[in-house]
């Protein structure tokens, strides 16, 4: 049954429900107590601490308030804060409770309801959370457990890392086009070792004019490097001979780019191990073997398909899947106007990434996800621009992703090509 239907959220709120309406704040917390009818039971708000003791507080006020009131059941409604609301969210869910999120849109939105005033306080919040969730306009967050948990947070630590190895790539793009502009016309990758090597004996263009040809030679031949020769070395002395470069603050120049290309292994190594370890976790998750045997998908995809997905069982059907990475369609009718279509952008901006990047790979190595694409732009009936083609692909992924996760089949080539050839057989 699926039960994040607006009606099955109306229906979960009853006569013996106690609905309660909490603020969430760094350090502090407020609550008020509803029934069904949006009748208040407290006089002024409960505030609490963001610690054990304070939740213990909370527990008790709503245990007596249900009591006294007659309740069966409670239901915890809170904006999802930051971070702030996720200790006290996994207290209430351990508690048997079952805390549901409601928009911070929506309640910025609907504050005016009561007063016609816009203003934000401890007080009115809570009252405003406790009406959207009465009215069924909540939604139920998902807090992984197990493996998912694990996947979920070294998914999260990969992206960190990649977001720090990015901007330090950066800072070293900006170094080299101070100091050294010309270096980059010699190695386009930063990763050269043979480069490396010579930028940790000699940093700036003077230094490694003053090593000359044969000094920087006998640094790759003294390693035993293969691949650079005399040729490579005169190539990069001359690049330093006419550089343009900065010569002020040598000394700070030689040490920033110390710091950064030892950041840079640091943050690589750590990139490495973490994609080891969650390797290793994805293995505890069924058919995952399968969604890696498809042409194009790797290792990054799935597991932050995985991470920002959790447990797929819990979704009823890849629509569901569709929405919550804000790739549901939204149309632009009215009236006799006809609009363009869009997609919401509302959901998991990392889901979105991952499935985009997903299809972008599989466009460029797959062959059957080529010719869906180019299906899609070359269609006689509403023929895609290329980034409504590459969305559509995405969603595809999606799909494929949920079928096979789900009922553990193989992924067949054949099938999915089955939407283009149709067409053509009944033609025939």
């Amino acid at each position: 049954m699926n039960c994040n239907t607006q009606n099955a959220k109306i229906a979960s709120i009853t006569e013996k429900t106690l609905i309660v309406g909490i603020d969430v704040g760094s350090g502090t917390h407020y609550a008020r107590a509803f029934d069904w009818r949006n009748y208040e039971y407290t006089k002024k708000p409960l505030e609490f601490s963001n610690t054990e003791a304070g939740f213990q507080t909370l527990k008790a006020w709503m245990e007596e308030l249900a009591e006294k009131h007659g309740k069966t059941a409670v239901v915890p409604g809170m904006e999802p804060t930051g971070h702030y609301w996720f200790a006290l969210g996994k207290f209430l869910q351990d508690n048997g409770m079952k805390p549901v999120h409601v928009n911070p849109h929506h309640v910025k939105k609907s504050k005016e309801l009561d007063d016609n005033n816009p203003n934000k306080n401890d007080r009115k919040d809570p009252k405003t959370i406790a009406a959207l969730v009465n009215e069924g306009r909540f939604s139920y967050p998902y807090m992984p457990v197990g493996i998912y948990a694990e996947i979920r947070s070294l998914s999260n630590l990969r992206f960190q890392t990649q977001e720090e190895l990015t901007r330090i790539k950066n800072r070293l793009s900006r170094w080299f086009s101070i100091y050294f502009p010309e270096y980059k016309d010699v190695y386009g990758d930063l990763k050269a070792v043979s480069g490396r090597m010579v930028l940790k004996a000699a940093p700036l263009p003077e230094d490694i004019m003053k090593l000359g040809a044969e000094g920087v030679n006998r640094i790759w031949r003294d390693a035993k490097l293969r691949g650079a020769g005399m040729k490579r070395a005169k190539t990069l002395v001359t690049a330093a001979e006419h550089s343009i470069g900065s010569k002020e603050a040598p000394e700070a120049a030689r040490m920033e780019l110390k710091n950064l290309l030892d950041d840079m292994d640091a943050y690589a190594s750590r990139l490495e191990g973490l994609l080891r370890r969650i390797e290793e976790k994805l293995k505890g998750i069924p058919y995952i073997d399968n969604l890696l045997a498809i042409k194009g998908i790797g290792m990054a995809t799935v597991s932050g398909f995985i991470a920002e997905v959790g447990d797929i069982g819990r979704f009823d059907s890849p629509k569901q899947l569709q929405k919550l990475a804000g790739y549901a369609i939204v149309a632009n009718d009215s009236g006799k106007h006809n609009g363009e279509s869009r997609i919401s952008y509302r959901g998991r901006k990392r889901l979105r990434y991952v499935l985009y990047e997903a299809a972008i790979s599989l466009v460029g190595k797959n062959a059957e996800f080529r010719q869906i694409y180019e299906h899609y732009r070359t269609r006689k009936e509403n023929p895609l621009k290329k980034m409504q083609a590459v969305v559509a692909v995405a969603c595809k992924v999606l799909r494929i992703f949920y079928a096979i996760l789900t009922k553990g089949i193989q992924y067949d080539p054949d099938k999915l090509l089955g939407d283009i050839r149709r067409p053509q057989v009944q033609a025939a």
